[in-house]
């Protein structure tokens, strides 16, 4: 608070009062101390006061990217029984892939003085809760790794899956595979480009620049990708979909193409197996029910170094992956 009161040129006193929303503060001066409290993402210190009335708020805080997607509604559902289990409610908010929407959405949890959280992180610094762990509130990232701040994380083997998957595609003739995938600032991207990368170079097959296509955050944008690796001159006989939406939005510009194109997709999703889509698959449940335990472990007094958990992937083969490259 001393903190804000100097970048605002006021007195503790008037923080004090615009902060509880007292009246008699002037508007520019409530406009001047609120812009402070943004720029120094400023918030009241009820994590100190929860510990030292020695009590816990019985409720955690998820923060996930979009609930909407079948992915992280299995996630939550997980993470939401550990909670029960344990008499305690879990409070989740979906930060629709953004940054500040992400840092909005934690501000507000730790301000409700929740025991713990989840985070599925966004690519910024996450060292700004480091005062928040250090005050005793602990943090679990899920699905990728922190950047800037030392914390346990449970994550995929998505770069094994992504190359067996294209080794796959490989061992069915295919030379030209193609990748749809999310932006490539996303470490999972990286990963899963990695694993495409590996399984090329260990078939002796050239990396083709121009059949990746990162960038997809929605079906739409994947179908779009699609629509431009299918209208190359030498466009690809396979498709690397690198999660469960980019392979929604391939197979949606592969239906009204009527291409004959290989597809294989990272993530399970609804109606895969009625499709006959083949995928790299794991159980979801399994990494928020792992986030969980990791996270009331942590909240139980567990000291012990930050570590990864990483759950393997499993190639389940269905007839979309078999179309043979065209001669």
């Amino acid at each position: 608070m001393n903190d804000v009161a100097r970048e605002a040129g006021v007195s503790l006193k008037t923080v004090s009062r615009v902060v509880n929303a007292e009246p008699g503060v002037r508007e520019e001066t409530v406009e001047r101390v609120s812009t402070a409290i943004r720029r120094l993402r400023y918030r009241r210190d009820d994590i100190a006061s929860t510990l030292r009335r020695r009590t816990t708020s019985a409720s955690i805080g998820l923060v996930i990217e979009d609930l909407a997607n079948p992915f992280y509604s299995l996630v939550a559902r997980a993470v939401e029984d550990a909670a029960s289990a344990r008499q305690s409610v879990l409070i989740t908010g979906s930060s629709e892939g953004s940054a500040d929407l992400e840092r909005q959405l934690i501000d507000t949890l730790l301000g409700r003085r929740v025991d713990g959280l989840i985070v599925v992180p966004e690519p910024i610094d996450h060292g700004f809760l480091t005062r928040d762990r250090d005050a005793g509130t602990p943090v679990v990232f899920l699905d990728r790794p922190p950047v800037g701040l030392d914390a346990d994380s449970v994550l995929l083997d998505n770069r094994g899956g992504a190359r067996a998957a294209v080794s796959h595609l490989v061992a069915q003739g295919h030379r030209r595979i193609g990748l749809v995938g999310d932006p490539a600032s996303l470490w999972t991207t990286a990963e899963r480009l990695s694993g495409y990368r590996e399984a090329l170079a260990e078939a002796g097959i050239p990396e083709d620049p121009d059949l990746v296509r990162l960038g997809s955050r929605a079906v739409g944008d994947a179908e779009r990708s699609t629509e431009e690796l299918l209208a190359l001159p030498s466009p690809p006989t396979a498709i690397f979909a690198a999660n469960n939406r980019n392979c929604v939005g391939v197979l949606r510009a592969l239906d009204a193409r009527r291409a004959s194109v290989a597809l294989l997709g990272f993530d399970d999703f609804e109606l895969a197996e009625v499709l006959g889509v083949s995928v790299v698959s794991y159980d979801p449940a399994a990494l928020g029910t792992l986030a969980a335990r990791r996270l009331y472990a942590r909240v139980d007094g567990l000291a012990v170094p930050a570590a990864q958990q990483v759950l393997a992937t499993r190639l389940i083969v269905r007839r979309s992956s078999l179309v043979a490259p065209r001669a």
